[in-house]
């Protein structure tokens, strides 16, 4: 293939310049022309992957996914979104210092208190408490809907070792309790509170309880940093997704770039093939210098191609 130098943005030689930015990768495009939502991603899975998460689905079970970066698990909840017209993902990424009560709700006793003492020196009525209260992901999934909703917990590896014993009892009993609201004296056993995500809205919480009327879709993903609970992994539906081999290389490539992206990018598929050891390449890397070479790109000048097939353990 013949390259150009017109594919290069930056040139690091200090000279000002107006550029034109191509189109972005459509994995990367995050609205569209009017300024909506960017398209569902092409999802691909197998029969029998997708099979255990129909099980998952008519057991009211959350789904545990493991597998190596880029296998597909975080895309998983939105192809289930997707698919089955269930709405925006609600998500929930963990860390170190997550805890329970932040993904069920938040409350802004502060800004209540600085709002309360404001209206009295201006004699006027306390605000409504549900102004401060916010539902977090899992809270706002636990909403009763006909319907329910998709939440994904992204990386529960990473988060205490307390954390996955702690979601026992609402994922087994579908509810949770606001105690700033419990409190309440019965004239104001109703409370209107905001949602969380794209599509918040006000949701009225009787009596502090929250309790779902059909169970979410949940969709715990995990890397395989630690083991989780035997009581915990009792009540989830495992899913473990395994590195795709050429064929569904291919069939990536296809779905994402087109049939045309196939032509002339055998030595890169050979090149992530031979490079890829368990959990050391990720399928997007190989989408990312198909779509470099796609576009004029000379991969294989100045070690390029390291730079994007880079391995993803080890020390950087």
């Amino acid at each position: 293939m013949t390259h150009s130098d017109g594919w290069r943005l930056f040139r690091g030689d200090r000279l000002a310049r107006q550029v034109t930015f191509p189109e972005a990768p459509p994995w990367r495009q995050f609205t569209d022309a009017a300024n909506a939502p960017a398209r569902q991603r092409p999802y691909l899975i197998g029969r029998a992957e997708a099979d255990v998460v129909s099980a998952a689905l008519h057991l009211r079970r959350p789904l545990l996914v493991t597998g190596h970066p880029g296998t597909g698990k975080s895309s998983l909840a939105h192809a289930i979104a997707h698919e089955l017209s269930l709405g925006p993902v609600l998500q929930w990424p963990v860390n170190s210092r997550s805890v329970l009560k932040d993904a069920l709700y938040g409350y802004d006793a502060i800004g209540r208190l600085r709002e309360t003492h404001l209206r009295q020196e201006q004699g006027d009525a306390e605000p409504d408490i549900g102004t401060f209260v916010r539902l977090g992901p899992l809270g706002t999934a636990l909403v009763p809907r006909d319907r329910p909703r998709v939440l994904l917990v992204d990386e529960l590896d990473k988060g205490d070792v307390d954390l996955p014993n702690d979601l026992l009892t609402v994922f087994e009993e579908g509810e949770f309790e606001i105690p700033e609201l419990s409190r309440l004296p019965e004239g104001q056993s109703e409370v209107s509170v905001l949602t969380h995500g794209s599509d918040a809205e006000r949701v009225t919480v009787r009596r502090g309880l929250v309790r779902c009327r059909e169970f979410p879709a949940v969709v715990i993903t995990s890397n395989g940093e630690r083991d989780f609970p035997p009581a915990f992994m009792r009540r989830c539906v495992r899913l473990d997704l395994p590195d795709p081999d050429e064929e569904r290389l291919r069939d990536i490539v296809a779905a994402h770039l087109g049939e045309e992206a196939l032509q002339g990018v055998e030595d890169l598929l050979h090149a992530f093939l031979n490079r890829r050891a368990p959990g050391e390449l990720a399928t997007d890397q190989l989408l990312n210098a198909v779509f470099l070479r796609k576009g004029g790109v000379d991969l294989d000048a100045d070690g390029l191609l390291d730079a994007v097939l880079h391995r993803l353990g080890g020390a950087v």
